[in-house]
């Protein structure tokens, strides 16, 4: 078992999360050596105490974990593989963060990236003068349906039956792939970051249902998420708000799976309708509705996941009225600005830039002569 495991590629998880704990415990399960990072130290100390993450579920088994820290140049020191599982508020933090403890030839995954994260990884990392150092890669959402139980014990709803992955640059994305697939078969090769973003279905399935359930959500009955909040008239918003994305997706050159289809390629829930496809995923099942509207499904998912869908779709010229109506409806719903404190095209340095300028980038990550 030490030979064994000893020849296993290494993984650090950054981020102690629902996401996270499941991942570094499946990790665990299936023999990888694998470190974790959290700012929680509650969390590193109820994990290092027990010597891993008890998962149930999907996935059930001990996961050892080899140490879990606060301290990040110890989670990734010896990693071959960082998967950052974190909210996407976080992303441009922690990248700061870890940019100087990063080693040649070390994968950077973002898992998920939700919209654009790749890019502003390697923003980041250029910024701070280690943008060729490493190669950063995104999911387009995150492998498990998931939730934890308390800190070092996780319950994994459902996995996805495949996942698409891209790197930047594009031509890295085959080798990424084929490393992260030692573990996770389900992974697949997108054509490029942008595909991965705009496969990103948090955009369209968490903030406008939560703004559409507000009534739900302040009521003190007990409903599930899924299952009971994609009523037959919520679930052709959700599909009439899509074409925006879709439409997006054909400027940059991408067939963008409908979220319709999504469902049935991610989970085998085959439906006429939104509302019958969330009540095929068996993973959905357990996934019960919030009990306050601000959660990270609109603190999150609106300036990270909808406001770069708008904002590259104003500078294109593509349909974006559906979307944005959501971001604005978000704002007005908690009273609070969701919208310019969110990943836009000029925070990203792609203000003015083309559609093809945009591709050439995702492909290659240069542009410009500064490049």
């Amino acid at each position: 078992m030490i030979d064994e495991v000893a020849n296993k590629r290494r993984w650090a998880v950054i981020g102690g999360g629902n996401g996270g704990q499941s991942a570094a415990g499946h990790l665990g399960i299936m023999g990888f050596p694998v470190t974790l990072y959290d700012v929680m130290q509650e969390t590193v100390d109820a994990i290092n105490h027990q010597g891993g993450i008890h998962v149930d579920g999907a996935v059930k088994g001990f996961g050892k974990v080899e140490l879990a820290t606060t301290d990040i140049s110890k989670a990734i020191e010896n990693a071959e593989i960082i998967m950052v599982i974190l909210p996407a508020l976080y992303h441009r933090s922690v990248a700061k963060n870890l940019a100087p403890h990063l080693k040649e030839d070390q994968i950077v995954f973002i898992h998920p990236g939700a919209t654009f994260g790749a890019f502003e990884f390697k923003q980041v990392f250029r910024e701070e003068g280690y943008a060729e150092k490493v190669v950063v890669a995104e999911a387009q959402s995150l492998l498990y349906a998931c939730r934890l139980n308390k800190p070092g014990y996780a319950s994994i709803k459902g996995v996805k039956n495949n996942l698409m992955v891209a790197a930047i640059p594009a031509n890295k994305t085959a080798e990424v792939v084929e490393k992260l697939q030692e573990a996770f078969p389900g992974m697949i090769a997108g054509k490029n970051v942008l595909d991965t973003s705009l496969g990103n279905l948090n955009a369209v399935m968490h903030p406008g249902p939560t703004i559409l359930n507000v009534s739900m959500i302040e009521s003190p009955y007990d409903w599930r998420y899924y299952w009971d909040g994609i009523t037959p008239s919520i679930g052709r918003f959700i599909v009439n708000m899509d074409k925006e994305r879709i439409a997006l997706g054909a400027l940059l050159g991408l067939e963008v799976q409908p979220v319709l289809k999504m469902y049935e390629i991610l989970y085998d829930a085959k439906a006429e309708n939104l509302t019958d496809a969330v009540k095929q995923t068996m993973a959905y099942e357990e996934v019960m509705g919030q009990k306050r509207v601000d959660t990270r499904y609109v603190l999150e998912d609106v300036p990270m996941s909808l406001v770069p869908f708008v904002s590259l779709a104003k500078q294109l010229g593509s349909p974006y009225e559906m979307m944005e109506s959501i971001c604005k409806m978000g704002s007005f719903v908690l009273d609070q600005d969701l919208i310019s404190g969110g990943r836009t095209m000029k925070k990203l340095g792609f203000e003015g830039l083309t559609a093809d300028e945009i591709v050439a980038y995702a492909e290659t990550g240069k542009w410009r002569q500064k490049d």
